[in-house]
């Protein structure tokens, strides 16, 4: 691979744009993982980033196979769906469902269960099931993914590069984000609410109707940081010696 300038400005924005796309990913994995005990954490998330990677790669590979999604397969009314739509509808309900069962579960759980007796009562069969809810929504975000990647670059080996790039940076950051994520309830409700649109957007794309991540992204990002400095003042007046 030749690396020239319009090459590496390629890669790099690629590289970004996957990191940013990925984003959704850690904190999808982040939730999960929290269920499991402290000491197989760190693992199940490993392996769920690591399984994104290579599905990516994978379908990098197969990307003739991949366009060919996006071929109607049966029209129901007026609306042609493809496999890439059922692939996007089904991976959209679930996330809906995941994530409004999680924020139930989150609001109206038992505030007295303690992360000692959550830890005896998981077990190695709760890791594979969350891998298994993990590799389902790899699956789905790699589609779009890859699909990105393939609109933005014309040589394989920029993208596969800059997937593995931005992989990287995601396993650097997973820990923090899963750390903050949990430690923070009124955080993981937002991140909740988050997946909840990821999971519309992604029923109303493969319902035809287009629309850019980047107004998600910012809406969030708006209201991160506005939670953001909820917890610093909540800090700053929890710290204050009161006044007699």
């Amino acid at each position: 691979m030749e690396l020239t300038s319009a090459a590496l400005t390629s890669l790099l924005t690629l590289t970004a744009m996957e990191t940013v796309l990925g984003i959704d990913n850690i904190v999808f994995i982040s939730i999960l993982v929290a269920k499991l005990p402290l000491k197989d954490q760190n693992k199940v998330r490993q392996i769920g980033l690591a399984l994104a990677l290579i599905i990516r790669v994978i379908l990098l590979f197969c990307i003739s196979w991949i366009m060919g999604l996006t071929e109607p397969l049966f029209t129901i009314a007026t609306k042609s769906l493809s496999g890439r739509d059922i692939i996007l509808l089904l991976g959209g309900l679930f996330l809906v469902g995941k994530s409004t069962f999680e924020i139930h579960h989150k609001v109206e759980g038992d505030p007295q269960v303690h992360l000692h007796q959550v830890e005896e009562k998981t077990s190695a069969r709760n890791s594979w099931m969350v891998l298994g809810q993990i590799l389902v929504l790899d699956i789905v975000f790699s589609l779009d993914s890859v699909i990105t990647a393939v609109g933005m670059a014309n040589q394989v080996s920029i993208m596969v590069i800059a997937m593995i790039l931005s992989m990287i940076i995601m396993l650097l950051s997973a820990k923090f984000i899963s750390d903050f994520v949990d430690k923070h309830p009124t955080v993981k409700i937002l991140a909740l609410s988050f997946l909840l649109l990821i999971g519309v957007m992604l029923i109303a794309e493969s319902m035809g109707a287009h629309i850019s991540k980047s107004y998600i992204y910012f809406a969030m990002a708006f209201s991160l940081s506005v939670e953001l400095l909820n917890l610093r003042f909540r800090s700053k007046f929890k710290n204050k010696p009161i006044s007699s």
